[in-house]
């Protein structure tokens, strides 16, 4: 049988205010010691050896091993791997972007820790962004809905499935009692067709869930696939989409205010993937009970995450 790992606790694991964060991270050293207890929260583990006792080098960023004398380093293989920053700035810079409930700007994170440039600011807060998938995270189940929306583009013009100059996104939303939203999935997409929306379905949801749609086309697929399959035809309807479907347009809707008011519109759609795994980890973290459990949770997830250089940050992702 397996035992579920106990939750933290405010003021023990994580800081809950930001004198409880000056107090936990007074210095270069204290940062180190928080993210080896992350890293490895039953104790040291030698990776050559298995040996489970360990020393601090007087310099660095590594420990020795008591049985082989392999140095290990704390950083290696995470986010933080040969980052010439120190420790405390990517701490604030995790605590100032999830503390802050709308987010944070390069440009103003830069301003606030008092960075050297903007390319700093924006590498530091990528790098974090691709700590906010946890590996291996649940699938939405029982009830959803499902739906795309699309960001972006000329002002005018079509809207809507085939428009222009735009990203298209899908947006899954679980459905909670008296119009609540649960846990969210939002993905960008090349198009709305059958094998790409299933695709996207078949990702996010568990197997059986009933799934709410429109009555495009492009949905079509998913009985076949294992779903319980509820598509809506609006038009038919009488209702409007947003009331046929309210928690998936509420997402997009909130997604889109957020682009335009955290980041002022500037995301570049090859970087369009980054920015809405952020929207998604915030708001599946809307309700917790201190910001520094987002914090925690989110340092939690970057010593599980591999370094990126930052020539792969900049590239556009396919």
């Amino acid at each position: 049988m397996t035992i579920a790992a106990p939750e933290p606790l405010g003021g023990l694991d994580y800081p809950r205010t930001l004198g409880d964060f000056n107090a936990f991270f007074p210095n270069e050293r204290a940062c180190l010691d928080y993210l080896a207890r992350l890293r490895w929260p039953g104790g040291f583990l030698c990776p050559v050896c298995g040996g489970t006792r360990a020393w601090r080098m007087s310099k660095g960023r590594n420990l020795r091993c008591a049985a082989c004398r392999t140095d290990v380093s704390v950083t290696a293989g995470t986010i933080f791997a040969d980052t010439r920053l120190p420790l405390a700035s990517w701490f604030a810079a995790a605590w100032y972007a999830s503390s802050q409930k709308p987010g944070v700007s390069a440009l103003g994170l830069k301003r606030v820790l008092g960075l050297g440039s903007y390319e700093t600011a924006w590498a530091l807060l990528h790098k974090l962004r691709r700590a906010m998938v946890r590996p291996g995270r649940e699938l939405l189940g029982e009830e959803l809905e499902a739906d795309e929306s699309y960001l972006g583009g000329p002002r005018t013009g079509k809207r809507g499935r085939g428009a222009l100059g735009k990203q298209i996104v899908a947006v899954a939303a679980e459905v909670l009692p008296r119009a609540a939203i649960g846990r969210i999935r939002v993905a960008r997409i090349p198009d709305c067709s059958e094998e790409t929306l299933t695709a996207f379905v078949s990702a996010v949801a568990a197997p059986g869930s009933v799934v709410y749609t429109d009555h495009w086309s492009g949905y079509s697929g998913l009985s076949a696939a294992g779903f319980r399959h509820w598509p809506t035809n609006i038009s038919a309807s009488g209702d409007p989409a947003h009331v046929t479907m309210p928690r998936v347009h509420r997402v997009a809707s909130l997604l889109k205010r957020w682009l335009l008011g955290t980041h002022q519109g500037g995301v570049k759609p090859g970087q369009l993937d980054r920015y809405l795994e952020e929207f998604v980890f915030r708001f599946n973290r809307r309700t917790s009970r201190h910001r520094g459990l987002v914090f925690y949770r989110l340092l939690q997830q970057a010593v599980q995450v591999e370094p990126v250089p930052f020539s792969r940050l900049i590239a556009p992702r396919s």
